[in-house]
């Protein structure tokens, strides 16, 4: 008798997460028109959602991968990071909070155009925001101590950044060259009037040796 009331509260709280679930999906679909204005919302907190954002950048809801990419790209809209770290799905009446392993987005494809100065460098995310590295969008590189290597990161908007996909950061400092920044020798890359250091020249000139 215990065991068959146990599985009817797991059944009933998995249907109340089920039925949260779309009635969230169902505001969001109503704000969510393009990147929603949700810097400009306060609703109150309502507790977290059992959704996850892997480092790969899949989205899983109750543990299982969410296989929808219009559903993905709907939820992206209305995601906000806030001061506390902490990142949220936010409508106009409600905040709940999901986890995030890494950054939220991933960059998946990228073009230059122009050079020098005026280069220009456009990111793909995977869940179709367009991103030009500038003012407004600035490069970030984070050593990746475990590996020796390095992670580049986009801001996107808000808070909200995108991981430079490895393939994709491969290709990225292609077009990287040696800048002169405070006058140290930096490995950088340039888009719209600004220079990212991705690490001394030295020691790019140690990995490489």
């Amino acid at each position: 008798m215990t065991e068959r009331s146990e599985h009817r509260e797991q059944n009933l709280t998995g249907a109340t997460e089920a039925r949260g679930l779309e009635a969230l999906i169902s505001r969001a679909t109503r704000a969510g028109k393009g990147a929603a204005p949700v810097e400009r919302w306060n609703p109150d907190f309502c507790g977290d959602l059992d959704m996850e954002i892997k480092q790969d950048g899949t989205w899983f809801y109750l543990g299982t991968p969410i296989g929808r990419m219009p559903l993905v790209q709907l939820f992206s809209t209305v995601l906000r990071k806030d001061e506390d770290g902490r990142t949220y799905l936010v409508t106009p009446v409600e905040r709940v909070g999901i986890r995030v392993v890494d950054a939220p987005f991933i960059a998946v494809e990228l073009d230059v155009s122009g050079a020098g100065a005026g280069q220009i460098i456009t990111f793909r995310t995977n869940v179709g925001d367009v991103v030009e590295a500038g003012p407004g969008h600035p490069l970030r590189f984070v050593d990746e101590n475990e590996t020796g290597g390095l992670k580049p990161y986009v801001l996107v908007r808000g808070r909200l950044e995108a991981l430079v996909a490895r393939p994709v950061m491969y290709e990225l400092v292609e077009h990287g060259e040696e800048i002169d920044i405070g006058g140290k020798t930096m490995f950088a890359v340039r888009s719209k009037g600004e220079v990212y250091p991705i690490m001394p020249a030295e020691k790019l000139k140690w990995l490489s040796a």
